[in-house]
Order: structure tokens, then sequence, then C-alpha cells
């Protein structure tokens, strides 16, 4: 099957999450992918957190897929001559280094543009160029502090929380992933490449749009009618933390199930949408609540909302999360069980639709990883293993006309 990527060569000078998580995306959909790194060492994910000596941690394993290793020492003429002939190929330079890393390297985009003029240069940084924190390294916690996440996560009496979802590292690499296509759209009506660049905490951001929606409407009417402070707390002028309230305007939380005492997963998450008040009436045992006027509408309910969701985990007590989901959905009422990543990990719908996949690796044996997250009628990507350190480097070198002898020489002397 011909995948829509391919044709299109990407030189992958990044690291760590953000900028793999944006190349790997682009490699499952087709384009011949060149991880270059360091002789020797690599990407430093290779030997973070790892189970099984002497192979590549999941670290590296989960963000790689589907690539190819070049080990280069561009330091090196020879390296450097290398990486000259590969940027004339390529059509994408990719990259996560800190600020003027590549033009100590030779490779400023002037360069970059006078031996490629198509070549698209995408970058991953911490905050956007000119941007007072700009000299800032930038990890996912701290993109998360400075792109509004922390701030309106977690309880209204505890300090701000990480989510663990990947916010400013695999999110940046997808909106990063969008930039590049469409730069490469654009290239073909125009000829020429571009530069690309996506901030780590601009990114953030843009996934916590309704926080910054609801400040503005904090500002205008001094409260917010669906967060839990109110009717009957008191708001400060900035968005307040709001435990596990719903974003969306519909009121929202987390609540136990049979088993809570000692399962700390089971829980489901139980929203309140208007057009389900009868359904749920009905679930729950309740129908004198459909037509009282203490319950019947949004604003009835709010003051009392917590009440209700007490009744609702009465209803639980003797329900496991997954029955309790089995009789809500047969309602149409929102909800879902709290899973767990072993849960998750083990889930037969994840497997068939390839969301959750069982990779062979040449040293770790098989481990599971991520599939692609977009569905195509047309195109089901497949997942190949993470390459070992510099395992592509001869072929990569031969595609670019050098000789086996010059191989060998260029490897005496460790440029590769």
């Amino acid at each position: 099957m011909t995948k829509p990527l391919e044709g299109i060569k990407i030189i992958d000078f990044t690291h760590v999450q953000a900028g793999p998580a944006c190349t790997q995306l682009l490699a499952w959909f087709g384009a011949d992918v060149i991880k270059v790194e360091r002789p020797g060492s690599g990407d430093v994910t290779r030997n973070q957190l790892r189970d099984i000596p002497d192979a590549d941690a999941l670290y590296f394993t989960m963000l790689n897929s589907n690539k190819k290793s070049l080990t280069l020492d561009t330091k090196k003429p020879e390296g450097k001559e290398i990486l000259e002939k590969l940027v004339r190929e390529s059509d994408v330079l990719v990259e996560n280094f800190g600020p003027g890393a590549l033009d100590r390297m030779g490779f400023s985009w002037e360069r970059l543009n006078e031996l490629n003029p198509k070549m698209i240069v995408a970058s991953v940084k911490g905050f956007s160029d000119g941007h007072h924190y700009d000299d800032l390294k930038v990890y996912e916690n701290v993109a998360q502090c400075a792109g509004g996440a922390a701030s309106t996560t977690g309880f209204w009496d505890g300090p701000p929380t990480i989510s663990a979802a990947a916010l400013g590292d695999s999110n940046t690499g997808m909106h990063l992933a969008i930039g590049i296509l469409t730069a490469l759209l654009g290239r073909d009506k125009t000829g020429k490449g571009q530069k690309v660049a996506v901030s780590m905490q601009d990114s953030v951001l843009n996934l916590c749009r309704v926080k910054l929606r609801d400040q503005q409407r904090l500002e205008r009417v001094g409260y917010l009618e669906e967060y839990p402070q109110y009717p009957h707390g008191e708001f400060s002028d900035v968005v307040p933390r709001g435990g596990n309230a719903g974003g969306g305007g519909q009121p929202g939380w987390v609540l136990k199930c049979k088993g809570w005492e000692t399962d700390p997963n089971a829980y489901i998450y139980f929203t309140i949408q208007g057009h389900a008040w009868e359904p749920i009436c009905k679930a729950l045992g309740k129908p004198e609540w459909i037509d009282d006027p203490a319950y019947k509408t949004a604003e009835a309910r709010q003051p009392h909302i917590f009440e209700i969701f007490g009744t609702i985990e009465a209803w639980l007590a003797d329900k496991t999360k997954f029955e309790a989901v089995d009789i809500l959905r047969k309602f149409d009422i929102p909800c879902a069980p709290v899973l767990t990543m072993k849960e998750l990990a083990n889930d037969p719908s994840l497997r068939a639709s390839g969301t959750i996949v069982e990779v062979p690796h040449k040293k770790r044996g098989s481990y599971l990883t991520v599939g692609s997250p977009i569905k195509f009628s047309d195109m089901k990507p497949e997942v190949t293993a993470s390459p070992l350190l510099g395992e592509h480097t001869d072929e990569v070198l031969a595609s670019l006309g050098y000789s086996r002898q010059d191989i060998f020489n260029l490897r005496e002397i460790k440029a590769v």
C-alpha cells in the first residue's frame, strides 16, 4: 500500500519527546525519517529509565518507531560534508536544539536555504522567538506551568497540579507535524521552503483555550456558574482550580464505585447534561426529580449539585465501574470508567484498532507501544521497531553515493 508521505525525506535532529513524537507520526504515514544521532551515545532516552540492561529504554522505543538511525559527528569536517549532502536531498529538517545550536554547527537557516531552497526547517521551542523567557530551558512540566494548565488543574484547596498527559511534549510534536504538513502543501504551490516553529508554551495554551474563555467571562461577571465554587464559594480575579468539574459547561465529577476502598481506580466520570436529565432520573430510580422545580433545570440543580452526586454515588455503591457504565450507556448518559494503564494495555478494542500495538524488537523482544491515534479508511499505519543506534548508517551513506571503502574510512576517523 502506498502511503501518503512516501518520497518525503526528513532529517530528524530531535531528541527526548516533543520532536521525536512529531517525526514518528510522519514516519507512520510513510515519510523516510533519518534520525541523526551522536556516535556512541545517541538520543539520551535510549538509556533513560531502562528496564532491561543494554537494551534501548521504552522511553526511546515508544517515540522512534519506523525511523532509521544515522550516527554522525557534525563537529568533524567529514560529518559536516555528509550532512550537507543529506540536506540537498531531503525535504524537511526537524530540530529541538537550544537557541543558536544549528547556527553554531554551521547550518543556519541561510546556509540550509542556500543548500536546498526547498528545505523546510521545523523547530520545537520552549517559548516563541522574542518572548522574554526565550532563553529558558523547557521540559514537560515547565511548559504546563508556563502555558496555564497547572494553575487551573487540581483542587481549590491544593497546589497547582501537573497533568500526566504530555501537554508540553507530545502535544507540541503534534502541532509541529501539522505545521510541517502545511508547509509541504505550501511548497507545492510556491516551490519554496520555509521555517516552521512551535513553542511548548503556545501548544499548552492552545489546549487551555476554554480556560482563557473562562478568564474573560470571570472578568465580566465575577463568577463561573459551572465551577464547584458557584454559588456558595468565592471567586478571585483568576480562573480557579475546578477539581473534576467539566470544562464545557456540563457539571461532571469522578464518583466512587463498588470496591473503591481497596481499588484506587474504582471510579467513573459522570456528566449531567441538560438533555440527559430525564434519562439520569430514570436510571437512578428517581422519576420524581424529572419535574421537581428544585431539580428540573441546570440553574436549579447547581446549588445542590454535590447532593445529587452523592445520590448517584449511593446508587453506584453495589456496582463496579464497568457494570455502572454498561447500565448508564443504555440511557445515553455521558460517562466512562476510570481506566488504568494496565486496563488500557490489555483492552481488546484498542488492540484491534491499532491504538495499542505489540512490536518485535531486535534486543528487547516484544514491547507495547501506542499506534496511530489517527484512523484512515484507506490506510492502516504499520508500526515497526525503533532503530538500534547507527543501525542504518551504512545504508544512508550508500544512498548518498559513498563507497564501502569511504564508509570504512569514515568509521576509522569516528565521523560516523
